[in-house]
C-alpha cells in the first residue's frame, strides 16, 4: 500500500470512531503566542512538549531551519496573520541543535536535483531570471546566529506592531532543553 492510501484509510477510521473529538479547539490561540520553529522530524512532539503548550495553545509556523528568509515571504505574512488577525501577542522563533541547515552546501543540494531529473537547463533558465542559489538555499553557520537574525527581521518588520515582544530560542532536539538567545521584553 502507498503512503497516502495508508494516510485515507487510517483517516477513514480516525473519523468514523470521532477520534477527532478530543482535539476540537478554537481557532485563537489559547496563549496568544505564535512560534516559528524548524520542520525537523524530532520537533513535531517534543516542542510542543518542552514548551508546556498543547494543541489550541499556540500557532506554529514551521519551515527548514527555522529562518525568515525574506521580509516579505510567507513566513512573515503567516507571523502578522497570527498577530492581527489570530490575536497572538508574542512571537517565539526556535531554533534546534544539529539543524539540517547547517553546513548546507548549495552545490550539492543543486547535484542532488540535477540527479533526481532537474536539466542543467532549467537550472540555467532560473538563475538568467534572477534566482540566486546562494541566497536561495542558504544554509546556516550558527544556530543562534540564525535565531538572532530571524528575530531582528521579525522584530524590526514595518508591519510588526512595537509592543509585539519576539523572542528567540534554541531547543536541544535530543533532550528538550531550552536555550534563551534573545528575550523580548
Amino acid at each position: 500500500m502507498k503512503l497516502l492510501d495508508e494516510i485515507l484509510a487510517y483517516n477513514e477510521k480516525f473519523v468514523e470512531n470521532k477520534e477527532y473529538e478530543k482535539y476540537q479547539k478554537g481557532k485563537l490561540p489559547n496563549k496568544k503566542l505564535v512560534i516559528l520553529s524548524c520542520m525537523d522530524t524530532r520537533l513535531v512532539e517534543l516542542l510542543p512538549k518542552s514548551m508546556n503548550v498543547g494543541n489550541g495553545d499556540v500557532k506554529i509556523v514551521k519551515n527548514a531551519g527555522a529562518l525568515v528568509s525574506h521580509p516579505f515571504g510567507s513566513i512573515m505574512r503567516s507571523i502578522l496573520v497570527a498577530v492581527y488577525e489570530l490575536q497572538a501577542q508574542e512571537v517565539c522563533v526556535v531554533g534546534h541543535h544539529d539543524c539540517g541547515m547547517a553546513g548546507l552546501q548549495v552545490e550539492k543540494v543543486l547535484e542532488k536535483a540535477r540527479g533526481r531529473g532537474i536539466t542543467q537547463e532549467n537550472l540555467d533558465t532560473l538563475q538568467y531570471s534572477g534566482v540566486n542559489f546562494e541566497e536561495f538555499l542558504q544554509g546556516i553557520d550558527s544556530v543562534e546566529d540564525s535565531v538572532k537574525h530571524s528575530v531582528a527581521t521579525i522584530r524590526n518588520h514595518p508591519l510588526l506592531p512595537q509592543d509585539v515582544p519576539v523572542h528567540g530560542l534554541v531547543i536541544n532536539p535530543d533532550t528538550g532543553k531550552l536555550d534563551l538567545v534573545e528575550k523580548g521584553y
